[in-house]
């Protein structure tokens, strides 16, 4: 009991701190010019590689502690940082620079006695991460953080602590220096374990949003904690997709999707619940079951012992696992995605513009597609944007990819439409 309350202890202090260093450093962000934001990311992309050799050298040892730990299959894909991936990342962070920033106001109409009403975007001014052990996360989320004016203080899973340190000191904060912002604006919270997290969303004067990502229980209850204090939250604790392929599918296209749904497993939007219409079922299952086999994949079919939502990608040593089920048209399989998955996204295959008209107007979820795959729902691959995660949310507000777009308070200005 000593050693938890010693931890928490350690944690409050360590978050507190971070964030009264990301508020003071906040402070004169609202004039500093777009251009300045924008250089500061380009000279995070610039460091990326040429800083890569102590972050690659400390996501193996990050990688080194996690095989020795027992992480495997689709967690470690997700830990794993190399070349490539260095430079697809800062390849999104220029591409991102490239795109002009939101405008801070706009005329919404003129009201009576000669006044005029305006609409300002207001940063938050510190917001808080918790994140799942995914290094590349680190500079995502930093991004979308600077571009909108905002500070923020990350917390990731201890599996990435390493690779997360390196990120932030090797890269991050000199680029900012660089570019001649306050480096304190981007925190990283160094103390491992649930407590840090716990001590993230408990400080509503200081982080009063927190965007929490992760596996869906501990996310559930950072959340619920998070409320308890006061602290508002943009949560993504749950995901898998589902495709249906319908009565009138094309076969061929069918495979390709399931193929592009499963290119990595230990992501939200992965192909998870794939549900086949009845009359193609005996045509259809023996060639996906020889894909799955090939692809290194198990097939759970009928009857089941787990709900049809059952989310592989968070089912530690059964990630290469996707749920096949019958559904018996559109509507079905709509009604069986909005009811027992977490409505991140689901897909149709086929041909008939009716059959696909009717699965659209069914489904409720987050992401609708037409023979295309869910991998689709990402900030990058859909907006050309980074995402600091999907909100999927069944209330008004930002829904799907989270932005630096959606990190703003709204502000209404009225102001004599000619001033004297």
């Amino acid at each position: 009991m000593t050693a938890d309350v010693t931890a928490d202890a350690d944690a409050g202090k360590a978050v507190e701190e971070a964030a009264r260093a990301a508020r003071a450093a906040s402070a004169g962000l609202a004039g500093v010019p777009g251009e300045r934001l924008d250089d500061a990311l380009r000279a995070i992309a610039d460091r990326l590689g040429r800083r890569s050799g102590p972050v690659l050298a400390a996501n193996q040892a990050d990688m080194t502690a996690a095989q020795a730990d027992g992480l495997g299959g689709a967690l470690l894909d997700r830990l794993r940082l190399d070349q490539a991936r260095l430079e697809a990342i800062a390849g999104q962070l220029r591409a991102l620079a490239d795109i002009p920033g939101e405008p801070a106001d706009r005329t919404i109409r003129e009201l009576p006695d000669g006044l005029l009403l305006s609409e300002r975007r207001r940063p938050v001014g510190v917001i808080g991460a918790n994140f799942e052990a995914r290094p590349n996360v680190v500079v995502d989320i930093a991004s979308q953080f600077v571009k909108s004016r905002n500070a923020g203080v990350l917390r990731t899973g201890s599996a990435a602590i390493r690779s997360a340190v390196a990120l932030a000191d090797e890269v991050i904060a000199p680029a900012l220096a660089a570019a001649g912002l306050d480096p304190a604006l981007i925190q990283l919270i160094r103390v491992p374990g649930q407590s840090s997290a716990r001590a993230l969303v408990s400080q509503p004067g200081l982080i009063p949003l927190v965007i929490l990502r992760g596996s869906g229980d501990s996310t559930r209850s950072l959340a619920a904690l998070a409320a308890r204090h006061g602290v508002r939250t943009m949560a993504h604790a749950d995901g898998g997709a589902v495709l249906f392929i319908d009565e009138a599918a094309d076969a061929a296209m069918a495979e390709r999707l399931i193929e592009a749904g499963l290119d990595r497993l230990g992501v939200c939007n992965r192909l998870n619940l794939l549900l086949v219409h009845p009359a193609r079922w005996d045509e259809l299952l023996p060639g996906i079951t020889r894909l799955l086999g090939r692809l290194g994949l198990a097939a759970s079919l009928p009857p089941h012992a787990h709900r049809l939502g059952h989310e592989w990608a968070l089912d530690a040593g059964h990630e290469a696992t996707v749920t096949i089920a019958p559904a018996g048209g559109p509507r079905a399989a709509a009604v069986i995605a909005n009811e027992q998955t977490s409505g991140l996204a689901a897909s149709i295959v086929t041909r008939d513009q009716a059959a696909a008209a009717e699965f659209l107007a069914a489904y409720a979820g987050t992401g609708a597609f037409w023979n295309a795959t869910t991998r689709l729902l990402d900030g990058f691959k859909l907006l050309s944007v980074p995402e600091t995660g999907i909100n999927i949310d069944a209330v008004p507000g930002p829904r799907g990819p989270v932005t630096f777009r959606d990190l703003h308070l709204r502000q209404f200005v009225v102001t004599p439409a000619a001033p004297d």
